[in-house]
């Protein structure tokens, strides 16, 4: 994976800050089935709608997930673009990591 741009490293810094809260934690483990109504999710943080809404958007935002209206119901599911970035970034500090050959830029 070639060096991120520093635009790239801000939307991973934001996915990571997203992914740090185990109420997001425990909604994108409930979307792992596949899409679900708000609804459906309130029980997941056995808690109001205020709540749960701020952290779909706080997901959302961060690119976690995708959402879609039909009538008066919100619809989310996972981005999986997101997630196969986020698992390229996190292999790519593997590959760094567990090859030899690198050196560093500043020492002979």
């Amino acid at each position: 994976m070639p060096t991120a741009s520093l635009r790239d490293l801000a939307l991973t810094t934001r996915r990571f800050k997203a992914l740090s809260d185990s109420n997001r934690l425990r909604i994108l483990d409930r979307l792992r089935a596949g899409e679900r109504c708000v609804c459906d999710l309130q029980d997941v943080l056995d808690t109001g709608q205020s709540l749960l809404s701020f952290h779909l958007k706080t997901l959302k935002d961060a690119g976690l997930v995708i959402d879609r209206r039909e009538g008066r119901w919100s619809y989310y599911r996972l981005n999986p673009a997101a997630v196969d970035e986020l698992e390229a970034f996190l292999h790519s500090l593997g590959t760094i990591v567990r090859d030899a050959t690198w050196k560093p830029v500043c020492c002979p």
